[in-house]
């Protein structure tokens, strides 16, 4: 240290001139490798920049020679193992030609991906672009831009140099695997949607699944982490697959510390693959079996394409793909005994107690009312008349509810609610019941009308829906409603014919309700909109509109498809709502009319509700004395159906 507290600046070129006799220039040439320097005089130059251990200033030096010595790594997130060995691989190979390796983390942002590329092409002189997410359009208009690039797992534009995994195969070697184990019921847990190598895994699973006929294939959103495959383990389990596909290793690995904890045997109860073998993954408890890919041997890879790029060698743009190597470890196995066993009967017998709706469900007024009801028989208790659907004219609600007729309750043959009115979180809420956010400018749903800038803003412009002729057909089966819609003012909007018919499932184990509904535009033409057509995204909700009470465990299921975010926004033919209260399992499954198959909006986690969305993102236009259809069937069952049975039922329903 120094009198005034500071360490002694470094030694600077000046001083290597003077003390060896020489022009500042001369030693720059030589500390940047020129060989027009006398060798004498060179010698000199190193050996007094050795003594006052003098190194040259790396901007000076980058200024002095046009380049920086620095390639930039740009990684979707570094906190994945794949993209670090990929990184290590860079860096080793770049290292050995004298260069340094600056690292950039998008952290998953796809909107600021670019920025940061194009930022880290400024302070580098080329740049590897490992797995990026942001869209095509946006790629292809950014890679003219930071030349020298090369791609690391993206399609190939044909000019830049673009490194790939064949994913296909290794997808084919899981699929093969798990049906050489006897698993004939797959789910994939996706990754990040924006990924290239997500939908390159999914497509490739989709069409290894189509080549075989006894196979099916499920898929759930999750994500690129642990905790998201932590986070699946309940919807996992209720998609009744007997092998999960994970996005990657990590996902893999947070599915199995969960089920770990649950007390799930991997692969005794259930089989669990991931991709890319990552260091961990023989470590895992069971060891994962996963499509190992060479990460390092990848970013040595991108770097000898890089380098050459840089020098003007012609080099192939697209390479063969990487092919990937299946490593067999301990999380796969043969299918479950009782799947096993399960194929190889017939159906299971009816369980103990189990109700049965042994005669066709009937209509009758009660009051004001209408009441479905049915004879039920319940193990050995003698059969009876029981009430499984009330239909009520809704009149007496706060008109800023929008009134409307609606089905409250509605139980199954066991005497278990599936309906829910004016709940505390939604009070507009109603049961079953046709509600729809805009028609012409006037609330038909209740509650507060989404503006757009403005957001949900409480206006005075809720209609209401009257019954003004309700009448039973004469088999008793069916409902039938002439509904009149008037507006805030109470002019009339449009008619609606409504028919509300049951039955008996062929197996008396349920029952099924038929509802449809024909908007006439008798007076004018209609605009139907939505939230989501006013800019609130993923809010297409309006329609017929069923509103369950919550449980204990509610899971969702589509046609391939478990939770939430799956189904949300899907055009699956059916969805069912499977619930466990205490001892009680009860299955909602409902299925699109079939005059259309509209996007479900599902919800879940805030509440339990679903419909099948009229104005989805874009209003609907009915012209003048035409007419808009809606159909929406219901199952009820007291039982966990499995997305099969489901989609059995579904087929039938509207036969």
């Amino acid at each position: 240290m120094t009198q005034n507290g500071w360490a002694r600046s470094a030694p600077t070129i000046a001083e290597v001139a003077r003390i060896a006799g020489v022009s500042r220039a001369t030693v720059s040439r030589v500390m940047n490798g020129r060989t027009t320097v006398d060798a004498e005089l060179a010698t000199r130059v190193r050996e007094v920049a050795d003594q006052l251990h003098y190194r040259p200033s790396n901007v000076a030096r980058s200024l002095s020679l046009g380049r920086t010595e620095t390639v930039a790594v740009v990684v979707p997130d570094l906190a994945n193992p794949m993209f670090q060995q990929v990184l290590r691989g860079v860096a080793s190979a770049a290292a050995d030609s004298g260069y340094r390796v600056l690292v950039a983390d998008t952290a998953e942002d796809t909107a600021d991906e670019e920025k940061i590329a194009l930022d880290a092409r400024l302070r580098c002189d080329a740049v590897v672009l490992v797995s990026p997410r942001m869209p095509e359009t946006t790629l292809r208009a950014l890679l003219p831009e930071i030349q020298p690039v090369v791609v690391v797992n993206r399609a190939p534009d044909g000019v830049t140099p673009t490194l790939g995994i064949d994913y296909a195969d290794g997808i084919e070697q899981i699929v093969d695997h798990l049906a050489r184990l006897g698993h004939r019921h797959l789910l994939y847990l996706a990754g990040p949607a924006g990924s290239a190598s997500h939908g390159a895994r999914l497509e490739a699973l989709r069409v290894a699944a189509a080549r075989r006929e006894d196979l099916r294939l499920s898929e759930m959103p999750a994500g690129s982490s642990v905790d998201s495959g932590y986070a699946a383990a309940q919807d996992v389990l209720a998609s009744r697959a007997t092998a999960v596909v994970a996005y990657n290793d990590l996902v893999a690995f947070g599915l199995l510390a969960r089920l770990n904890e649950l007390g799930v045997a991997v692969p005794g109860d259930i089989s669990i693959t991931g991709f890319d073998d990552i260091e961990l993954a023989r470590f895992a408890t069971p060891s994962l079996t996963t499509a190992t890919v060479p990460q390092v041997e990848l970013g040595r890879l991108a770097w000898e394409h890089l380098r050459r790029s840089a020098a003007g060698d012609a080099i192939d743009p697209t390479p063969p793909l990487i092919r990937p190597l299946l490593a067999v470890r301990a999380s796969t196995g043969p299918v479950p005994p009782a799947v096993r066993l399960r194929r190889s009967t017939r159906p299971a017998t009816d369980r103990p107690g189990e109700p049965h709706v042994q005669s066709a469900p009937r209509w009758s007024a009660d009051g004001r009312s209408h009441v479905l009801s049915a004879t039920v028989r319940t193990g050995a208790r003698p059969a009876a008349a029981l009430p499984l659907a009330r239909y009520e004219p809704g009149d007496t609600l706060p008109p800023v509810h929008s009134p409307r007729p609606f089905l409250h309750p509605v139980h199954t043959a066991a005497g278990t609610a599936l309906t829910q009115t004016s709940p505390a979180d939604h009070r507009h809420h109603y049961g079953m019941s046709v509600a729809v956010p805009v028609v012409n400018g006037t609330s038909y749903w209740g509650g507060r009308t989404f503006l757009r800038d403005e957001g949900p803003t409480l206006l005075p412009n809720h209609g209401r829906q009257v019954s003004t002729g309700v009448h039973v057909d004469d088999d008793g089966a069916t409902l039938v409603d002439d509904v009149l819609w008037r507006d805030e003012r109470d002019r009339p909007l449009l008619r609606e014919d409504r028919r509300l018919r049951a039955a008996a499932l062929p197996d008396e184990r349920g029952w099924s309700l038929r509802w449809t509904s024909e908007l006439r535009a008798e007076h004018g033409p209609l605009r139907v909109e939505s939230p989501a057509v006013n800019g609130r995204p993923g809010a297409g909700y309006g329609g017929l509109f069923w509103r369950l009470p919550s449980a204990d465990v509610t899971t969702v299921l589509g046609a391939g498809l478990v939770g939430e975010e799956a189904v949300h926004g899907s055009r699956s033919p059916w969805l069912a709502f499977v619930q466990r209260r205490e001892a009680a399992t009860t299955t909602l499954l409902l299925v699109q009319g079939p005059d259309e198959v509209r996007p479900w909006f599902v919800r879940v986690a805030e509440y339990v509700g679903a419909g099948p969305a009229l104005a989805w993102d874009a209003p609907v236009e009915v012209a003048a004395g035409d007419v808009l259809r809606a159909g929406l069937a219901a199952v009820v069952v007291d039982r966990a159906l499995t997305d099969d049975e489901a989609a059995d039922l579904a087929a039938q329903v509207w036969a």
